[in-house]
């Protein structure tokens, strides 16, 4: 998943925060390193989803950002600005629970009545989708319509329909005919209203492929393409009742939206949420301190961090994040053929002067692997620590001493500055390093792009779900990389078959407790040939107005738009 400042390119990556910038130690000198909750009352934690009779209920939730966040297709949309949108306007068949920490990445039934029933080979499914729904227009929402939807996936071209859907039957016609996709293995029963689905292979994740956004459930006459700027109903409680993508959205509520699973869907507080385009970092941080905007996107300027942190701290809120920046190096491009170049860099790298770049210990952690904290197989029990003298003595070896190495990063303050330390870093073990810049909304595409030749690249990736194979196997997998291609999320091009399959055996168990250890194995035999070396685990923050309450977040959908007030 990918971020670019605030704007969203369907590459593959799904963006997931905002950053604070350079510096953020400036801010944690003034919160001793402790963050806490707003002290207003808050709701508990099993609260029935109802807003009406609350004296809450009601007002404007005020939202900026500095610019838009690409297509309004809810199937197309592959970034967090929107997809934190899309969370209140539509609804998949389950859902992630809308709970902070651990608990929102439990999976719940959201438009189906219940968890699927799956048969013992695992590759059948059962669901029922609830009786008495309503899409924001009006119109009953039917199995047909759950149909419809998942043949969109591939008709309209969603960038997972092939490695979330894949395994659908029929869905290997659908994507090399997509305009002709009937997708057999989705079926419906408009009697029961039961939902079936059919896998060729068993697959121990598609309970979070069915609770993944893109899943979202759409009318049958949704047009079967990349929508742009017009929106289709949804199930949510929030409908898009004007957009301009110079200045801004607003949603209103769904007259036709009721609570049918509280932990999957609130019926929200605020009548009106306004989202407002083009006011730069340092003017969002000063309207959302006047109380003009109730919280902003992007990231927070290195010059008003202490300002925020001295004046403003029980606005400030620090929450987990599966997100890692990592060294990508390019496997077909000397000298990062040579796997002992690959460990040289990771030992040239000085990983806690990585965390101070990006922050400070508060918001960044140094990490060892190629998953984050808060994943399976996170905790192996590895470490990083520098050595540079042993770094110099394998580009030696390798007959690397010289060798000529351009590292490519976003062109944003954050990044150029780790950027230039690592630069400084490559060129202390022996070789010839130079940093080139990209502009941040170009800087994936061209690095993933073998025809560019990029050797190696300073990125980031964010966990779709809650799995080591949104890491392992989507930077890492065979069939993750596409040569002379811009999407080709494998931009080191390793591939390991052994590796590979033990990443096909883990994915295809039902049971995690067994797929646990499989990952565990993949994980470590990826850092013993060190296709890409991790850097940090970053943590998402957010600034809010004073008046906003009932701050709720979760680790993969961020701050809940239909949990906070603002009255």
């Amino acid at each position: 998943m990918l971020q670019h400042g605030s704007k969203i390119l369907n590459t593959g990556r799904r963006v997931r925060v905002r950053y604070w910038g350079q510096f953020g130690l400036a801010i944690i000198a003034f919160f001793g390193g402790a963050f806490s909750a707003m002290a207003e009352d808050r709701l508990p934690l099993d609260w029935n989803g109802q807003t009406l009779g609350s004296p809450h209920r009601g007002g404007t939730l005020r939202l900026t950002a500095d610019g838009p966040g690409g297509t309004l297709d809810p199937q197309i949309n592959y970034g967090t600005q929107y997809m934190q949108v899309f969370v209140v306007m539509y609804d998949p068949l389950l859902v992630y629970r809308q709970a902070p920490g651990k608990a929102g990445l439990e999976v719940v039934p959201d438009l189906a009545e219940a968890m699927p029933s799956v048969s013992a080979d695992g590759l059948t499914w059962h669901l029922t989708l609830r009786s008495g729904l309503k899409f924001s227009d009006g119109s009953p929402v039917e199995v047909e319509d759950v149909v419809a939807s998942y043949q969109r996936i591939f008709r309209a071209g969603s960038p997972t329909a092939a490695s979330f859907y894949g395994n659908i039957e029929g869905a290997d016609t659908c994507l090399k005919t997509p305009d002709r996709c009937i997708l057999p293995g989705v079926k419906g029963d408009p009697k029961t209203r039961e939902i079936t689905f059919h896998l060729v292979h068993p697959d121990g994740e598609f309970t979070y492929k069915l609770a993944f956004p893109h899943a979202a459930i759409l009318p049958r006459n949704t047009p079967a393409h990349d929508l742009g700027m017009q929106t289709a109903p949804g199930t949510g409680p929030y409908r898009l009742t004007h957009y301009d993508p110079e200045h801004g959205m607003v949603l209103e509520r769904n007259a036709f939206f009721h609570v049918w699973n509280p932990q999957a869907q609130t019926d929200g507080f605020a009548d009106r949420i306004e989202y407002n385009f083009g006011l730069s970092d340092e003017a969002q941080v000063t309207a959302v301190e006047q109380g003009q905007y109730d919280w902003m996107l992007d990231a927070k300027p290195a010059d008003r961090l202490g300002e925020i942190g001295s004046k403003y701290t029980e606005q400030v809120h620090i929450e987990p994040l599966l997100g890692l920046y990592y060294l990508a190096m390019n496997n077909h491009e000397p000298p990062f053929t040579d796997e002992r170049v690959r460990h040289a860099v990771s030992l040239g790298v000085n990983r806690h002067a990585m965390t101070i770049l990006f922050g400070g210990s508060a918001i960044s952690e140094p990490l060892c692997q190629m998953v984050p904290h808060g994943l399976p197989g996170a905790d192996l029990g590895m470490t990083c620590l520098q050595d540079v003298a042993r770094a110099r003595r394998l580009v030696h070896d390798a007959g690397a001493d010289g060798a000529s190495v351009t590292l490519i990063v976003p062109n944003r303050a954050i990044e150029l500055g780790m950027g230039t330390y690592l630069r400084n870093a490559l060129s202390q073990i022996g070789l010839n390093a130079q940093l080139r810049p990209i502009t941040a909304g170009l800087a994936d595409s061209y690095e993933q792009n073998t025809a560019n030749h990029v050797q190696i690249a300073l990125s980031y990736w964010f966990a779709d779900y809650p799995s080591p194979s949104t890491f392992l196997d989507d930077l890492f997998g065979c069939d993750n990389y596409h040569p002379n291609a811009s999407v080709s999320p494998n931009f080191t091009g390793f591939c390991d078959q052994h590796i590979q399959g033990l990443m096909d055996q883990a994915r295809e168990q039902v049971n995690v407790a067994q797929a646990n250890p499989l990952w565990e194995e993949a994980g470590r035999s990826i850092m013993a040939k060190m296709p890409g070396a991790p850097m940090i685990q970053m943590k998402t923050v957010d600034f809010v107005s004073h008046r906003l309450g009932n701050y709720t977040s979760t680790w993969l959908d961020h701050m809940l738009f239909s949990h906070v007030w603002v009255q």
